[in-house]
C-alpha cells in the first residue's frame, strides 16, 4: 500500500458509504465524552437511547453529573448494557473535570496533543478512542480514534499492519492521509466495516474497495 493507493481508497470510501452520524463534529467536548463512552460495546442505536434518557434526567454538563445520584444515572444508562461500569465513569469524570478543570475540558483541550490525550486517559474508564474521539470530533485535533470497525478495515485494507496495537493502527493511518482527511477517514471505515467489510462474511464480492484489497475474497456474501 502507497499513499496513491491510500488516496484512491478515500475518494472510493466518499463515493460509496454514507457517514455514521452519532457523535457530530463540533459538539460540546463533554457530551462527546459522555456520549462515547456509553457507546462503550453498545449498538448506536441503545446509545442514542441511553443519552436522550439521561438528557432528559439531567444537564448533561460536568457539575450536573457529579451531584446526581450514581443510581440515577443508572437508571438512564441500563439499556446500553454495562451500565454500572459507565455511570460510575461518567460521574468519576465529572467530578475531576469539576474539581481540577473549573468544570470545562477546554484548559485540556488545548494542551499540545499528546498532552492532551494523556491527560483524558487519566479518567478512570478512559482509553485511547474515547480520548481521541474527544480531541478529534469536539477540537479538530489531527488524530484518528481506533474502533473495531477501524482497525479490521484498515489491517484488511493493509493500511496497518495486521498484527498492530492500537497505536501501531492509529500511527499507520494517520502516516497514509493527510490531518484535514482525519475525521472522514474514521467515520468512513467504520461505514465500510458495518456495510462490506464485515468482521464475519465479509461481503468482498460486492466490495467496492475489492481491487486495492490484499485480503479480498475472505467472504461470499453477495
Amino acid at each position: 500500500m502507497d499513499e496513491n493507493q491510500a488516496a484512491k481508497i478515500l475518494e472510493l470510501l466518499r463515493d460509496s458509504v454514507a457517514l455514521p452520524a452519532l457523535v457530530k463534529p463540533k459538539n460540546d467536548p463533554f457530551r462527546t465524552l459522555v456520549t462515547t463512552i456509553i457507546s462503550q460495546n453498545t449498538a448506536d442505536t441503545n446509545t442514542e437511547r441511553a443519552f436522550e434518557s439521561l438528557s432528559k434526567s439531567f444537564e448533561i454538563t460536568p457539575q450536573a453529573l457529579a451531584n446526581a445520584e450514581t443510581s440515577a444515572i443508572e437508571k438512564c444508562l441500563r439499556v446500553a448494557g454495562l451500565y454500572k461500569s459507565k455511570a460510575r465513569t461518567i460521574q468519576t469524570a465529572s467530578k475531576r473535570i469539576t474539581q481540577e478543570f473549573n468544570g470545562s475540558l477546554t484548559t485540556i483541550l488545548k494542551l499540545p496533543l499528546e498532552q492532551a490525550r494523556k491527560a483524558l486517559m487519566e479518567f478512570p474508564g478512559v482509553g485511547p478512542k474515547t480520548a481521541d474521539v474527544v480531541l478529534l470530533f469536539s477540537a479538530s485535533r489531527p488524530t484518528i480514534p481506533v474502533d473495531t470497525h477501524v482497525n479490521r478495515v484498515a489491517k484488511r485494507l493493509g493500511l496497518a499492519p495486521a498484527k498492530g496495537d492500537y497505536e501501531a493502527v492509529r500511527l499507520s493511518l494517520q502516516s497514509f492521509f493527510e490531518p484535514k482527511d482525519y475525521l472522514a477517514v474514521h467515520l468512513l471505515l467504520i461505514g465500510h466495516g458495518r456495510k462490506y467489510c464485515k468482521a464475519v462474511r465479509p461481503r468482498c464480492a460486492v466490495c467496492p474497495l475489492s481491487s486495492y484489497c490484499p485480503s479480498k475474497s475472505m467472504g461470499a456474501e453477495k
